[in-house]
């Protein structure tokens, strides 16, 4: 039986955790943390496709940052690159990005402004159970295994109190 509690336990810590970062990935909180699922390989193996990565906005970006910007098309979600280079334009950065695994940088330069966030750390294949949880299907599963699973348990509960009374009466 304590395997059974332990195994509730990881199994709704892990579903809280991705309703957490459902969560904090749609809230939108500027200038604040960004939770975000890499969906290509281009920058592969250093991130994972599937990954999440966590994006804070910083005041100044280098070469060999990995930074989140967002897309030229507003339907297509925010690309993760590294800075390959920079240049100065009129008196602002301009940046260069590239795939690790891309053969040639990005032809599209990066101002301060497209720039969601310098990638702070990532987490391998987190993304795909995020995702999964943005679906309909997905929604009612995180939320309906955790209700399903916490309401056996307080029938359990129930149930083994109730025979514990009858065994009190009984024995009277």
């Amino acid at each position: 039986m304590k395997i059974l509690k332990i195994i509730y336990y990881v199994v709704v810590g892990f579903l809280g955790l991705i309703a957490l970062l459902l969560i904090v990935s749609v809230l939108p909180i500027s200038g604040n943390f960004k939770v975000l699922t890499v969906l290509s390989g281009s920058m592969d193996p250093e991130i994972k496709i599937g990954s999440i990565v966590v994006v804070k906005p910083v005041s100044q970006y280098r070469i060999g940052d990995i930074i989140t910007f967002e897309s030229a098309n507003k339907d297509v979600p925010p690309i993760t690159h590294r800075i390959h280079e920079m240049k100065v334009v009129e008196g602002k950065p301009v940046y260069i990005t590239k795939g690790d695994t891309n053969n040639a940088p990005d032809a599209r330069e990066i101002t301060e402004k497209d720039i969601v966030g310098k990638v702070l750390f990532d987490v391998p294949y987190l993304g795909l159970a995020v995702d999964f949880a943005r679906k309909p299907l997905g929604f009612l599963l995180i939320i309906g295994i955790p209700a399903a699973a916490i309401i056996g348990d307080e029938i359990y509960k129930i149930v083994k109190e109730v025979r514990k009374g009858k065994e009190i009466g009984d024995r009277t």
